[in-house]
């Protein structure tokens, strides 16, 4: 295993040239945060047609020339309104690179006073990248464009990206600064006494939205939940933006209310990119930042979690010191060797599978890090598969303490799970784990997470039956949270171009087109969309409510547009629900506009609502 940890493995395929720049002339702490970069024509107020890299980060857009000399944000993700692909034929190229051409447009906020274009390299503050070049020339659409542009993806070098290495400590070593991931509680190595499971244990750092706010579980482990993204319908763009942006200037003078609170002088601005391949990514890399983006930011706001909890998106400049990719592959190794031991008692495999994920959610290299070995990931959809079954069992039904267990595991595995995913999409070893033969692992792990939401509890105490129904609604987050994950991957496959690649959105639910418990599980999330919107109570949702709610919206969405067992079993059942007690007014009021997410919620609201009821 430490073998296969031992280096950065390429984020993705990518110019070794521009790679090399950017080792050099950023900040360690910004380099390991960049997701993607790909070539692009490039048309905003400040460039016309230009040929640039374009560099995605987990917060901001940069713009480097090609080949590259000076690095520059063009926007952060805060600023982002809409992301759309959009179907048209530049009339600026021709031959292939037209017809080959991918237009996506990005629509953002800016306070910004419009300027000319080409002054870009002389606007905005470096954020972390300093640069050693000069101002780049201004040089026409033809002279930047190389010849050959429909080849240009095979032409590029590979690389493998492999981070410089620093200095680590001795992993026996029992002080929490030096086990930490970057000086924070992740992965920290302490000493648990085992207790019974009816003790209980401190509140954890990450709590888990159940299904009901007012009612929590007794029970001593309490796991943590999970986030998403949105999906956006193209619509054909105005080539005279001047048009759009006045239109806009006078919706916000005339309305006032309805995007909600912008600052005075705000105005919404837009970013044209043009990837001239079929083949070509930065879209998908575009939703899936944005959507992590939102997702990160919205589950901030929940104030115990921002006390509570360091993410290691917030100041990288700022902390003392950072963990070696070889450290951290180091503490991963042995933590994982812990759990995979075996003969574990339940408890102890509780604390240390709650130790992993809490660890990966402040640190993406552990995520990379567990798609490079199947060992881990194997073991948890087997004990998934395992505890499940021992809940559903009919033979020898367990005791209420015990399904209540399983439970709590059940819940922690799912929510480890779909952390993993998170942000690791162009990991090549996780591409090659979930597809190895033709996806059985995959397709394991989609048949381990349904289950039958009227679950018998076998319990004749009122008091352990509530506790169990409360457990397993959290069990049932969990599960639409890594449910929605899979989704994610599977529309990534349905809109890339790879023959190899069939794990699309159709694969994912023929493979549980046959569970016996697929429909109910799918109505009881579409009933929980119901009740967030419609139930009597507080009008606003809280910040993990709201995430919660818009991953069950886009996994509804995508069982609507990819299986016709499932369309027609939602609207055949929810129809009527949908239509009288789901308005889109009373949705925005649910959904606080402060919320990052809460637009675009609010979009898969309507979505979902015109598929059920227009079916």
């Amino acid at each position: 295993m430490a073998r296969v940890m031992s280096s950065v493995g390429a984020r993705c395929p990518g110019n070794s040239k521009l790679d090399s720049f950017l080792k050099r002339n950023t900040e360690r702490g910004v380099y390991e945060r960049i997701r993607a970069y790909e070539p692009c024509v490039v048309v905003s107020e400040a460039v016309n047609k230009v040929y640039m890299h374009v560099i995605l980060s987990d917060e901001c857009v940069y713009l480097a020339e090609y080949p590259p000399r000076t690095v520059r944000p063009v926007l952060r993700f805060s600023q982002v309104r809409d992301i759309e692909l959009v179907n048209d034929l530049p009339d600026f190229l021709s031959g292939k690179a037209r017809e080959l051409s991918q237009h996506v447009r990005v629509l953002y906020s800016t306070t910004k006073p419009a300027g000319k274009r080409g002054d870009w390299s002389r606007k905005g503050k470096k954020v972390g990248l300093p640069v050693r070049s000069s101002l780049p020339s201004r040089r026409n659409l033809q002279l930047l464009v190389p010849r050959g542009l429909e080849d240009l993806g095979a032409e590029e070098e590979r690389e493998e990206v492999r981070l410089p290495r620093s200095a680590g400590r001795s992993a026996s070593c029992p002080s929490p600064d030096t086990l930490g991931l970057g000086g924070q509680p992740g992965l920290r190595r302490c000493t648990v006494t085992p207790s019974p499971l009816t003790l209980p244990l401190p509140p954890p750092p990450w709590p888990l939205p159940s299904s009901s706010s007012s009612s929590l579980p007794t029970s001593p482990l309490k796991p943590p939940g999970c986030g998403a993204t949105a999906t956006t319908q193209p619509r054909q763009v105005s080539r005279r933006r001047h048009f759009v942006l006045d239109r806009l200037l006078k919706r916000a003078g005339a309305g006032g209310g309805g995007e909600g609170e912008r600052d005075a002088g705000e105005r919404e601005a837009e970013l044209h990119l043009y990837a001239v391949s079929r083949a070509s990514r930065i879209y998908l890399h575009l939703q899936n930042s944005w959507n992590s983006y939102i997702i990160r930011s919205t589950l901030m706001l929940d104030p115990y979690r921002r006390r509570c909890s360091t993410s290691s998106h917030s100041a990288p400049r700022k902390r003392s010191s950072t963990l070696s990719w070889e450290r951290t592959a180091h503490l991963f190794s042995q933590l994982s060797g812990e759990i995979l031991q075996g003969g574990l008692q339940l408890e102890r495999l509780y604390l240390l599978l709650q130790e992993l994920r809490t660890a990966a959610q402040r640190n993406v290299a552990l995520r990379k890090l567990f798609w490079r070995s199947s060992d881990m990931c194997v073991f948890l959809v087997q004990t998934l598969e395992d505890s499940l079954h021992s809940c559903q069992s009919s033979e020898s039904p367990p005791t209420g303490g015990h399904t209540a267990d399983q439970l709590l595991l059940c819940t922690l595995i799912a929510q480890t799970l779909a952390v993993m995913f998170r942000e690791t999409e162009v990991e090549p070893a996780r591409h090659s784990m979930l597809t190895a033969k033709r996806g059985a692992l995959t397709a394991r792990m989609l048949l381990a997470v349904v289950c039958d939401p009227q679950l018998h509890t076998h319990s004749q105490d009122p008091s352990l039956h509530a506790e169990l129904q409360t457990l397993l609604a959290e069990y049932l987050d969990s599960a639409c949270s890594l449910l929605f994950e899979l989704v994610l991957l599977g529309q990534e496959a349905s809109r890339g171009s790879s023959l190899e690649n069939f794990l699309t959105v159709g694969w994912l639910f023929g493979v549980v087109r046959s569970d016996p418990h697929l429909l109910p599980f799918m109505g009881y999330q579409a009933q929980q969309v119901v009740s967030a919107l419609s139930d009597p109570g507080p009008p606003a949702l809280s910040p993990a409510r709201s995430v919660l709610l818009f991953q069950r919206c886009r996994v509804l969405l995508a069982s609507l547009q990819h299986s016709h067992l499932l369309g027609l079993y939602l609207h055949s059942h929810y129809c009527e629900e949908f239509r009288y007690c789901v308005k889109p007014s009373s949705a925005a009021e649910r959904l606080p506009a402060l919320y990052p997410i809460s637009q675009p919620a609010l979009g898969l609201v309507h979505q979902l609502l015109a598929l059920i009821l227009h079916r």
